[in-house]
């Protein structure tokens, strides 16, 4: 069955400021450290010393994150950035009418780049169309090949990702997406449900 095909993807990178607090048994970790320093150079007046503290603990930590999907929901028209968009109000899509999905993967890996003094992470996607009983109607492996570099592990990433299902009858369906972070070599998946309604 062949009702579907991609119409966009596209990702952006942001980098946010992130607040951290001590573990659960009462010892201070590197999060918590970084904490107290970017609140006592902010403290001090440097904002900008503050901010870069706390980003570079959190680059550090999220290596020992598992890769995983944090967010995946239908979304009305384009993303203005990470987390800033509008949820659609239901699962229930018209004949003819695109599938957006707004998607965050964290935990990317990240290696040094072939230019020197950068890093690069690269990612793909792949997406199957399933029934409701499980059997894959449609599946489209490598439509999106993404490679970033930089100077820092951005963590806050987040993809957008546009079917069209033009054709597929009237019924409920499984969208699901598999990244797959080809650094680590893992693949985190997710499942949107959604019901392509009558005419």
């Amino acid at each position: 069955m062949r009702w579907f095909r991609l119409k966009e993807l596209r990702t952006v990178w942001l980098a946010s400021l992130l607040a951290a607090t001590s573990a659960a048994s009462g010892h201070a970790g590197p999060l918590a450290e970084a904490a107290a320093k970017a609140e006592s150079l902010a403290q001090a007046g440097d904002a900008v010393g503050a901010y870069d503290a706390m980003r570079s603990a959190m680059s550090d930590f999220s290596v020992k994150l598992p890769f995983s999907i944090g967010k995946a929901v239908f979304v009305r028209g384009e993303p203005a950035g990470y987390a800033m968009y509008d949820t659609k109000d239901t699962s229930i899509f018209k004949p003819g009418e695109t599938l957006v999905s707004y998607v965050e993967p964290i935990g990317l890996n990240w290696v040094p780049s072939t230019t020197q003094g950068k890093i690069q992470t690269n990612f793909t996607v792949d997406f199957d169309i399933l029934n409701k009983q499980g059997e894959v109607l449609a599946s489209q492996k490598g439509f999106g090949n993404f490679t970033f570099n930089g100077y820092f592990r951005n963590q806050e990433i987040y993809a957008t990702l546009s079917i069209d299902v033009t054709g597929a009858p009237a019924g409920d369906y499984i969208l699901r997406f598999h990244f797959n972070d080809t650094n680590s070599k893992k693949t985190a998946s997710v499942e949107q449900p959604f019901t392509v309604s009558g005419p």
